[in-house]
């Protein structure tokens, strides 16, 4: 009983940043049951951890991992999400795509062979971004947002966060990226737009490049 309501709760905490001792406290386990149930999840490829990336930036840098389903239909299942109409309404509408966005990605890499390389980026003042790709020369920056429409505010964190790169001296290029929930790809000055249906070309991109 205690590992249903434990996988329960981490399905509720996709796209969040993992707290061991209240995810173990909710699930009524202690904090270390709660991380090797975590890693068995894992090694089962049921989540993934995505590590924080955090070089050399001099701020507030938060460095707790983010737990991510590989599965969304899984993880719409333990949430009781039996229909897309409900998961439309859901307060965890945009949790469930930014963890599917990053399915998406992880196991691309993965089929081909590759260790994936996804990160996320939260500083403790609030500029965050919810993927980054590191190539070493290159960074893809990428927001994930699941709604249907481009709004200005997808745009806010792409400028600030080059700021903090280049004040490490990395001599990294940056693409920003977003990911939404519209049917259009498009290129603009800030940002590549790349529909949900389009995740794929990210990966596609980068190789060109």
């Amino acid at each position: 009983m205690e590992k249903t309501v434990f996988i329960k709760l981490c399905a509720g905490r996709t796209a969040q940043e993992i707290n061991l001792s209240a995810l173990g406290g909710d699930a009524g386990v202690s904090h270390n049951t709660a991380r090797a149930w975590l890693s068995i999840l894992e090694t089962s490829y049921l989540i993934h951890r995505l590590p924080a990336w955090h070089s050399n930036i001099r701020k507030q840098v938060v460095k707790a991992p983010k737990l991510h389903f590989l599965d969304s239909g899984l993880a719409c299942y333990l949430l009781n999400i039996r229909e897309p109409e409900q998961l439309r309404h859901h307060p965890l509408r945009g949790a469930i795509f930014e963890s599917w966005v990053v399915s998406e990605l992880y196991k691309a890499q993965v089929h081909r062979g590759e260790q994936p390389n996804l990160y996320h980026y939260r500083e403790s003042r609030g500029l965050e971004i919810d993927v980054l790709i590191d190539r070493g020369a290159r960074l893809h920056a990428i927001e994930i947002k699941s709604a249907a429409t481009v709004a200005p505010d997808f745009f806010k964190c792409f400028a600030p966060f080059s700021e903090r790169v280049r004040s490490t001296g990395l001599p990294a290029q940056i693409e920003n990226v977003v990911v939404y929930g519209g049917e259009a790809s498009q290129l603009r000055s800030t940002a590549r737009i790349i529909a949900w249906k389009d995740v794929g070309e990210i990966l596609r991109v980068k190789e060109e490049g």
